[in-house]
C-alpha cells in the first residue's frame, strides 16, 4: 500500500483497476438505506455515485444492485439491493456495459476539458454524466463554432494518439510537481488521473485504460449561461449511436425531398421560402374572404341604437378569426359586432367592437356579457375580449349584451 493510499481507499476495487467486472467479498454490514435493504462490503468494485459520476449497477449473489452510496459518516460504500442478500460470502458483477459507458464520457469529459483550457484558454468549471448526454460548464462566454470546432478536435487527436490514462495515488511532494488542470478538491489521500503528455487532473472516478477506448468526442450542443458556457457532448457508443440516429433521419429526409444528403440543405431552404410565399398568399386570400364576409354580415344586420349589429356566435373558428372578422366589420362607420365562440365542451369566448362613431361602451357591455358564462374580460371602449368556462351559454350572454343596447 502506498504512502497516500489508505485502508478506505485500497477496498475500493476499482481504483486498482477499472475493467474489473467480478469480484468476491464479504458482508461486514447490513442495514436499510430508503427504505430498501443494504450492505457494506469488506471490499467492492461498485462505484458510487460522486464526483460528477454515476453509481454502478449490477448484482451481489444475483441480487440487483439499484444504487451505490458513499456513506458521508465513514466513506464506507452503501450498496443498496432490490432484495434481501443471503449469506456473508458475496460474489458480486458490475454491470459492465453502464460502467465501460461512464468510463468513456469520464475519460473523455478530461480530455475534452483540457482542450478547452488549452485551445481557448476556457477551464471546466462544472460537470454532468447525464444518462443521455454529458455536459460541462466552462469559464468563457460566448464561444464560438470555430472555436468550439478548434477545442473539439484537438480532443480528438489526443483519442486518435492512443495514449496512456493512469490512475494512481500520489504522495505530497509528487503532487506539488505534477501541472494540474485544477486543484484538488478533497483532503486525505489524492488520486490523480493522468493521460500522458497532456492532462493531469484529480479524480475518483473510473476511466479507460487508453485515449483510444474513448472512441469519439463529439460536441453536440452549446448554450450560453451568462458568464459560462455549458457544452454537450458525446463520447464513445453514445457518439455513434447519436450519429446512426442522425445519419438515418438525414438519408430519409433527402429519400423524401428525392434529393441528394448533400443538397438537402438546399432543398430545406427551398421549401421554406416557398412555405412562407404560400404563407403569405393564403393570408392575404384569408383577408379578401374575410372582407366579403364582413359586407354580406353588415348588410344583413339589423339596426340597433343607431348602428348596424351583427351578431354571431361560432363553433369552428378560432379567436384571432373572429377578431380579425370584428376589426373588419368596424373598420367602417355605424356598426358594432358582438362575436363569439362557444359549444358543447369548451369554453365560451368573445370579442366586442364597435367603430370610431359609434358611442357605445363594448368594454361594459362585454362584461355584462362574460357574468351570464362564469367568466370576465375588458378592453377599451371601442374594443374588448374575454370570456368564460360555460360555452353551452354563449348565445345567452349575446342576449345579454343585445339587451344592453336596447
Amino acid at each position: 500500500m502506498s504512502e497516500a493510499e489508505g485502508p478506505a481507499t485500497a477496498a475500493r476495487l476499482y481504483y486498482a483497476d477499472a475493467n474489473l467486472r467480478e469480484f468476491d467479498a464479504r458482508v461486514i454490514e447490513r442495514l436499510t438505506w430508503n427504505g430498501r435493504p443494504a450492505v457494506v462490503l469488506e471490499r467492492t468494485a461498485f462505484y458510487p455515485t460522486s464526483g460528477g459520476q454515476p453509481h454502478d449497477t449490477g448484482t451481489l449473489n444475483g441480487v440487483e444492485v439499484v444504487n451505490a452510496v458513499e456513506r458521508e459518516a465513514d466513506g464506507a460504500v452503501v450498496h443498496v439491493l432490490a432484495g434481501e442478500l443471503q449469506g456473508d460470502a458475496v460474489h458480486g458483477e458490475i454491470n459492465w456495459v453502464r460502467r465501460f459507458d461512464h468510463m468513456q464520457q469520464h475519460t473523455g469529459q478530461h480530455v475534452l476539458s483540457q482542450a478547452f483550457t488549452t485551445a481557448l484558454g476556457a477551464d471546466t468549471v462544472g460537470f454532468h454524466l447525464g444518462a443521455e448526454v454529458s455536459t460541462v460548464d466552462l469559464s468563457r462566454a460566448p464561444l464560438s463554432e470555430e472555436q468550439i470546432d478548434r477545442a473539439e478536435a484537438l480532443a480528438n487527436e489526443v483519442v486518435f494518439d492512443d495514449r496512456p490514462v493512469d490512475a494512481r495515488f500520489v504522495d505530497r511532494e509528487e503532487l506539488a510537481a505534477l501541472p494540474l488542470r485544477k486543484p484538488p478538491q478533497v483532503t486525505g489521500p489524492i488520486r490523480i488521473v493522468e493521460v500522458a503528455g497532456f492532462d493531469w487532473s484529480p479524480c475518483g472516478g473510473t476511466h479507460c485504460r487508453r485515449t483510444g477506448e474513448i472512441g469519439v468526442i463529439k460536441v453536440v450542443r452549446v448554450e450560453r449561461r451568462g458568464a459560462e458556457t455549458r457544452v454537450h457532448f458525446l463520447c464513445g457508443r453514445r457518439a455513434l449511436a447519436d450519429y446512426r440516429r442522425k445519419n438515418r433521419l438525414v438519408l430519409d429526409l433527402a429519400a423524401r425531398f428525392s434529393v441528394g444528403d448533400w443538397e438537402l440543405a438546399g432543398a430545406v431552404e427551398r421549401l421554406s421560402e416557398e412555405a412562407r410565399a404560400n404563407r403569405k398568399q393564403a393570408q392575404a386570400l384569408q383577408d379578401q374572404l374575410l372582407d366579403y364576409e364582413a359586407v354580406a354580415l353588415i348588410a344583413g344586420a339589423e339596426t340597433l341604437a343607431g348602428a348596424r349589429v351583427v351578431r354571431r356566435v361560432y363553433a369552428d373558428r378560432t379567436v384571432d378569426e373572429i377578431r380579425h372578422l370584428a376589426q373588419r366589420l368596424t373598420a367602417g362607420p355605424g356598426v358594432i359586432a358582438l362575436l363569439g365562440l362557444g359549444s358543447t365542451g369548451e369554453k365560451a369566448q368573445f370579442v366586442f367592437a364597435c367603430s370610431a362613431d359609434v358611442p357605445h361602451d363594448m368594454n361594459a357591455l362585454l362584461r355584462a356579457a362574460c357574468q351570464a358564462v362564469g367568466g370576465g374580460g375588458g378592453g377599451r371602449p371601442n374594443f374588448a375580449q374575454g370570456g368564460g368556462p360555460d360555452g353551452t351559454r354563449a348565445e345567452e350572454a349575446l342576449d345579454v349584451a343585445w339587451q344592453q343596447l336596447t
